[in-house]
């Protein structure tokens, strides 16, 4: 449920975006009805209004996200702050100059953000994330736990780097199906992990 709930704007924009690419003309009407204030320019063109508004439903839902949480009194996660600020300012870029480039970065900068707190976690604080978030259920050699540090940030990395690849290589809509799909590289990951820990999990003494 917490997968879900942190993906839902990725299919937010999935959706909207797949829906105005049907529908051009009548997304672009509703662009313009709601987010010509919000823009540069005089209007929103007929090809940048599927792109500006999963953008736009996609901030919104990050809001509801947060907001919900602190409605909740629930801790809203560092993780999902920053995936907020990015996703507002990347995407408040792209409806304002309406320029598909600023939101095609954002999977990126994420990716990034992840990659670096591993290996700044591990090089400069001397910390692992992974055997604080996960040394109470898995005993492991503290040289395991930093491979698997190592391998989490390559992971996210390399998946930065793809997203680039793919966003300014292939057409827009290529680019929008991927950004949902590989959400699923993740799951792919940890199963893949399973067999990394299978050789290494020590029985607790």
């Amino acid at each position: 449920m917490k997968f879900l709930f942190d993906v839902f704007p990725v299919i937010l924009f999935f959706i909207t975006y797949k829906w105005g690419e049907k529908n051009a003309e009548s997304s672009q009407q509703l662009a313009n009805q709601v987010l010509s204030h919000f823009t540069a320019g005089n209007g929103v063109g007929l090809e940048q209004a599927p792109i500006l508004l999963a953008t736009a439903l996609a901030i919104l839902a990050s809001v509801i996200q947060i907001a919900y949480l602190l409605i909740s009194k629930k801790k809203v996660d560092a993780m999902l702050w920053i995936s907020f600020f990015i996703i507002t300012v990347f995407g408040g870029a792209t409806i304002y100059f309406q320029n598909d480039a600023f939101i095609k970065w954002k999977p990126t900068i994420i990716y990034w953000c992840y990659g670096v707190a591993f290996l700044m976690s591990d090089f400069i604080f001397n910390k692992n994330l992974l055997k604080m978030a996960m040394g109470g259920q898995i005993v492991m050699a503290d040289e395991i736990w930093r491979k698997l540090n190592l391998i989490w940030a390559v992971y996210f990395l390399a998946m930065g780097l793809l997203n680039i690849y793919v966003a300014f290589n292939y057409a827009q809509s290529t680019w929008v199906s991927f950004k949902l799909y590989s959400i699923g590289a993740l799951p792919v990951f940890l199963i893949l992990q399973s067999f990394f820990l299978a050789k290494h999990i020590q029985e607790p003494k």
